[in-house]
């Protein structure tokens, strides 16, 4: 199982409606605000969601 921090950037499966697939986290837990990296558009999704569609997952500076 992959762990997920604040900070890294993760490409999802489904592209965004702005054209990117690359999200960064900004809150972890039962739910993920992601911020899109094309447009800045922020959502909130379900754990089980960004676990299921992650291809890749780029670690975040620390």
């Amino acid at each position: 199982m992959e762990k997920y921090e604040v900070g890294d950037l993760v490409r999802l499966k489904k592209k965004h409606p702005c054209g990117s697939s690359d999200w960064e986290i900004l809150r972890v837990g039962a739910d993920f605000r992601l911020k899109c990296t094309g447009c800045g558009h922020q959502i909130m999704v379900e754990r089980k969601y960004v676990e299921k569609n992650t291809k890749q997952i780029q670690k975040g500076l620390q």
